[in-house]
């Protein structure tokens, strides 16, 4: 058995530990896909961060059984191929709840401390006391999701004394959440929220879910954050929010279009923070995903069938 790997730069403590502890799996380790391309067809496992994948090289890995997806977002697979050679598909859904809800509390803070202007002002070498400030505790956040992530951020939005509200197409209650509700309800929900936070997938469910009626729906002091896919909500709809006032501020994290680019009207709007598909980066990444991975290899490897975090490919999730 062959597994094939296009991640980049794997650390030599996790190639090791990998063909130490699976002596019968022959492992070869390139960096990214171009390197890894010529090598398809000798992979029964490919593992991979997903968009390199397209329905070329699925028919270049003829011996492909299992891809093993290093990300939780999969919205770029070939999924009617993959679906067609009946190819398992696992991915690494929950390793980025720690480092994503960081940032989902993070930017809420800078936000709602004025760090923009705080930081504008020093730059400016200006002493200036009158920015106002508000706190996050004791408010109410709405979070798309009731995944790990949302779980996640729920948790730490709970410590500033918060309360949490999921929204999920199911409804069906999960930890951390004072109360969930189910996508159909989701603009009555919208008028409790001080904070939006979005961390839903690009499926044919959530595209271009939130409609500006949404953002109609919220308080004008509301922040939305989106951490989630940028075709949650079109760039028209949020810029028409934040300059129509319907909400104070928009964190986005995802776009449509990635990179953003340069001429892009979010960059010059005052109420918009731009990040650049950050929010989920850790130093600890790649070790999270290749224990993923380990555990699925051991379940793989003695042939059962209720691997971890298993995708069905003709849903994409």
């Amino acid at each position: 058995m062959k597994v094939v790997s296009a991640i980049k730069r794997v650390p030599d403590s996790i190639k090791d530990r990998l063909t130490q502890r699976f002596s019968q799996v022959e492992f070869a380790f390139y960096h990214g896909i171009e390197e890894a391309e010529p090598h398809l067809g000798e992979a029964d496992i490919f593992v991979t961060y997903g968009e390199d994948l397209n329905p070329g090289r699925i028919e270049k890995a003829v011996r492909l059984k299992w891809i093993m997806v290093l990300s939780a977002g999969l919205d770029r697979m070939p999924f009617d191929e993959i679906a067609d050679r009946g190819i398992l598909v696992t991915n690494v859904r929950g390793i980025h709840a720690h480092p994503m809800a960081e940032y989902a509390i993070s930017m809420l803070l800078q936000v709602s401390r004025k760090a923009k202007t705080l930081i504008e002002q020093e730059q400016n070498h200006q002493w200036n006391r009158r920015p106002v400030m508000n706190e996050i505790s004791g408010r109410t956040m709405v979070l798309l999701g009731t995944g790990a992530i949302c779980q996640e951020t729920a948790r730490l939005a709970q410590a500033f004394q918060m309360k949490t509200i999921g929204v999920s197409k199911s409804g069906k209650q999960k930890e951390y959440f004072h109360d969930t509700y189910k996508v159909e309800e989701l603009k009555e929900v919208l008028s409790e929220a001080d904070f939006v936070v979005a961390a839903l997938p690009s499926t044919e469910e959530t595209k271009y879910l939130l409609k500006i009626n949404h953002f109609q729906t919220m308080a004008d002091h509301a922040i939305f954050l989106n951490m989630g896919r940028g075709d949650l909500v079109s760039t028209e709809v949020v810029l028409k929010a934040v300059r129509e006032k319907y909400i104070d501020h928009a964190v986005l994290d995802v776009f449509e279009e990635e990179p953003l680019p340069e001429d892009h009207p979010f960059w010059e709007e005052e109420n918009v923070t731009v990040t650049p598909h950050i929010s989920g980066i850790s130093p600890y990444y790649q070790p999270r995903a290749f224990e993923r991975f380990e555990e699925n290899l051991h379940i793989y490897l003695e042939g059962k069938e209720e691997m971890n975090n298993k995708i069905d490919p003709r849903r994409g999730y």
